[in-house]
């Protein structure tokens, strides 16, 4: 996951602040700020290929695709993160020159042995809270494997599961490839 930097309350001034101008990314969470661990090849190589995907879909339609050093703020839990790749179709997000979004339709977290258990668990809890999310998609280093997330129409959280072979749905933006482009440049996976 990462390393607390610090057990002392921070303000978000102080934060934004503090990210400015840190070699390094740092998550904020209810005051407290946390180190990013580094990735991997593989890691870097699937958030840029879903980016680079995502990015030429949307443009031109009003939503705006963002990769890893673009923060979501989560206004009811006091919280800021960087998820992989983020896509926002809402205007408040377009008309902002803030380091942060606050309104995705679309997060995407691609899974590490450090994260996967935080990712699936309070990260996407906290996601959860955010009212314009539609869809939380988790996707695998080890193998070619994407959870999709979606909200119903009831509010509650549905899961698609795409495997090796098949083609991927995103409905938040109306976006479908097959799943091999995501990992597409990335060593051979099962």
């Amino acid at each position: 996951m990462f390393v607390s930097e610090s057990s002392i309350y921070i303000s978000h001034e102080n934060y934004l602040k503090g990210e400015e101008i840190s070699p390094i990314r740092h998550e904020y969470i209810r005051g407290e700020v946390f180190a990013m661990a580094g990735g991997t090849q593989a890691h870097n190589t699937i958030a840029i290929n879903v980016a680079t995907l995502l990015r030429n879909h949307v443009r031109g339609t009003g939503c705006r695709a963002f990769v890893e050093n673009i923060k979501v703020l989560i206004d009811a839990a006091d919280i800021y993160y960087y998820p992989d790749v983020t896509v926002s179709c809402d205007e408040r997000d377009r008309n902002s020159s803030d380091s942060f979004i606050r309104y995705p339709s679309l997060v995407v977290e691609v899974l590490s042995d450090k994260t996967e258990a935080f990712d699936r668990g309070d990260k996407f809890a906290d996601y959860q809270q955010i009212e314009t999310l539609q869809e939380y998609v988790l996707i695998s280093q080890k193998r070619q494997r994407v959870e999709c997330f979606r909200r119903n129409s009831e509010g509650r959280w549905e899961l698609y599961t795409y495997q090796k072979g098949e083609e991927i749905y995103l409905a938040s933006v109306n976006f479908s490839t097959a799943i091999s482009a995501l990992y597409e440049d990335v060593a051979e996976l099962s």
